[in-house]
């Protein structure tokens, strides 16, 4: 008996023939029989409620239907330890064996790829296909997977060398974003002390023109004292001559009329505007343009007379328009302006304006309120909803209001003039880009509404302004 049929007689006798597994707890019966105690217990349990004669007390054997008592179930002591035996014995185990005919699994099937017994292959699902002995089988599986396993390895090799060169990709691009943050901070450490040498460097000059003016205004102020001082005393004089007797006046007329004939001086008065010192933030305009609005206007906003022309599309936005058109309640009809299409009601906005203006142009710039008056003259003022800055005539001060100007010296009309928005902190700023100065800034506690980009012209041959890619210009 060769050693595969040795097993198969072990199993065979390790088996319970009601369960079909090894035997758990077996007892052997009065006939000699052994089976699992749950499994006899169970199959006795069955057979009460079954009509048929019987002696009280006893029940059938499965194996040979002789009749046993219920309480005559002896332990069976030695078969436990072989059941034990099989259960651990590797040929033994239930993978090892047929599912459906307890044999030994000694083929594979191509076909289906899994290992059938001696009785499968005879069977009909297996009788055409091409079955192998299972070492056979076994020895071309495993030379596929020795091709499979190198061929894992290699990618293995690849993963591992592309994983090192991204933990070193990620490394040198960790101390590049150190390096870069270590040099933005030295670099806003440098631009701090440049900012404070500059603020030290204005406040310096502005403190030196300060001193200056001021002295040519004591001095003014000291000559017109002593001027005053000796008209007084010669008016006195006259005064006291004019009040005397005839003769004793024409006696000493000569002497007063002399003094009297003497000339005054009236220095030349400074006025505040003639201020040069005017603020230059550096790298203001850089940061301000980090908030730059492409500023769209609206043609439907625009003065009759006011002429949009839009260099990208080459075309006119607006022309004069007839009959009802005219009388359109969003028009400007009192100056020639021009509002943005945009709204704004929070956030920080910025945009440019470039100027090509003559001699005499008549402009104002800003911001005003979405629901202004567009059919009436009113002053162009924070109370009337509007926060601009105007020049008049190219004159060289600028002027914020129309009713109370706070005049702002410029050594030139700009050509390029920045507008600064601070929604939440209740700001409008205005720059000229050409040299970066600060000119004004309107701060209040808070905008009454949202607002909208505000452009005007004054007149026919004021010259042009370029918003975005927009030309705008008046009609003559």
């Amino acid at each position: 008996m060769d050693a595969v049929e040795l097993a198969r007689k072990l199993k065979e006798e390790a088996t319970c023939s009601i369960c079909l597994d090894y035997f758990t707890d077996p007892v052997m019966t009065s006939c000699g029989h052994n089976f699992c105690r749950q499994c006899i217990q169970m199959s006795w349990e069955k057979a009460k409620g079954k009509k048929g004669r019987r002696r009280k007390g006893s029940f059938s054997c499965p194996e040979c239907r002789e009749a046993s008592p219920h309480r005559n179930l002896r332990p069976n002591r030695l078969l436990t330890k072989v059941a034990e035996m099989a259960r651990q014995h590797p040929g033994l185990q239930r993978r090892d064996l047929c599912p459906l005919h307890q044999e030994p699994l000694k083929l594979f099937c191509e076909e289906d790829q899994s290992p059938i017994c001696v009785v499968c292959r005879e069977a009909r699902e297996h009788r055409l296909h091409r079955a192998l002995p299972l070492d056979e089988a076994a020895q071309e599986y495993k030379l596929k997977l020795e091709k499979d396993m190198e061929h894992l390895r290699e990618e293995m090799f690849k993963t591992g060398k592309l994983q090192a060169k991204e933990e070193q990709a990620l490394d040198e691009w960790q101390n590049k974003v150190r390096r870069r943050r270590e040099r933005i901070v030295l670099e806003f450490e440098k631009v701090g002390l440049c900012l404070l040498e500059e603020e030290r460097r204005l406040l310096q000059a502005l403190k030196e023109e300060e001193e200056e003016t001021a002295s040519r205004l004591r001095e003014s102020r000291a000559l017109l004292a002593q001027q005053s001082h000796s008209l007084e005393r010669l008016l006195l004089q006259l005064e006291d001559l004019s009040q005397r007797e005839p003769l004793q006046m024409l006696q000493d007329i000569k002497d007063p009329l002399g003094r009297s004939s003497f000339s005054t001086q009236y220095p030349e008065v400074v006025p505040p505007a003639a201020l040069r010192t005017v603020c230059r933030v550096p790298g203001q305009i850089g940061v301000l343009k980090s908030f730059q609005e492409d500023v769209v206007l609206d043609p439907t906003s625009a003065y009759p007379y006011l002429l949009l022309y839009e260099s990208r599309q080459r075309r006119y936005l607006s022309s004069p328009p007839e009959g009802a058109e005219f009388c359109n309640e969003d028009r400007f009809v009192a100056y020639p302006c021009v509002v943005g299409q945009k709204t704004f009601s929070s956030g920080r906005h910025y945009w440019e304006v470039g100027m090509n203006l003559t001699g005499d142009a008549l402009w104002a710039l800003g911001v005003c309120r979405d629901n202004v008056s567009r059919k009436d003259r009113v002053p162009k003022c924070p109370e009337n909803g509007f926060w601009v800055v105007q020049l008049s005539k190219g004159t060289k001060y600028l002027c914020t209001t129309m009713a109370a100007p706070t005049p702002v010296t410029l050594t030139e009309p700009p050509s390029h003039m920045g507008i600064f928005l601070d929604f939440e902190a209740g700001e409008v700023s205005f720059y000229s880009v050409n040299d970066g100065s600060h000119l004004h800034t309107y701060s209040q506690a808070a905008f009454p509404g949202p607002l909208q980009p505000f452009f005007c012209l004054g007149a026919p041959k004021s010259g042009q302004m370029v918003i975005s890619t927009v030309t705008v210009w008046v009609k003559g």
